[in-house]
């Protein structure tokens, strides 16, 4: 049984990794996030894998393997919360260099790995971000990669188009905070196009779920 602080919040969040704990104590909103096959219990409801909510003034129990994000919704003032936050991270395609994200407001924070899984925070910061359409995620090629985005400050949407055109949009879906959209992935984690995209300036974390075989 664990519960481990980590500082990739600082000093914004506080997000905590959870393994094997039977019961824990939640008083102020927080985002639980489920990254374990085995359900967490919240009162008479269970909250499946690669699912979350807000919770709030409960216990959970059965928490095999899960994600805890607090103080997202203590900040009085979205705006000078992205302004800190950009005197931090840097841009996205400073970092990577993609071509898609040159120009584009979208700032990349601390990233960590806790075994197989990847955690990493960004801030989008116009409407609409234009991040571009894309299938394929060059930092890892391994087979099998495993990616979903959960919302933790503003509003956005994650679309899902047939071709490399926003006309041929087929599926979207609203992300609020506590939101994770539904797995994209099939079992060989091909992806379709897809983009997440701005309704109001956002903060949300990427969870990569890397292959162990």
């Amino acid at each position: 049984m664990s519960i481990t602080a980590l500082k990739i919040g600082d000093p914004f969040f506080s997000i905590s990794y959870i393994e094997n704990e039977p019961e824990h104590a939640i008083t102020d909103k927080t985002i639980v996030l489920n990254l374990s096959e085995a359900a967490i219990q919240i009162q008479e409801q269970t909250l499946g894998y690669l699912q979350s909510v807000v919770v709030i003034n409960s216990d959970i129990r059965q928490l095999n393997r899960a994600l805890l994000i607090e103080k997202f919704a203590s900040h009085g003032d979205d705006e000078a919360l992205f302004d800190e936050v950009k005197k931090l991270w840097p841009l996205a395609y400073d970092i990577r260099k993609e071509e898609r994200l040159k120009g584009v407001s979208h700032y990349m924070g601390p990233k960590i790995h806790i075994g197989n899984i990847g955690l990493g925070l960004y801030h989008s910061g116009s409407v609409p971000l234009n991040v571009g359409l894309h299938k394929d995620h060059p930092w890892c090629e391994a087979p099998g990669y495993q990616e979903v985005h959960t919302q933790i400050v503003g509003y956005g949407k994650m679309q899902q188009c047939r071709e490399r055109d926003i006309a041929t949009l087929y599926l979207e879906e609203p992300m609020a905070p506590g939101t994770t959209h539904k797995p994209m992935f099939d079992k060989q984690g091909n992806y379709p196009w897809h983009q997440y995209e701005t309704i109001t300036p956002s903060i949300f974390m990427a969870i990569e779920i890397l292959p162990t075989a």
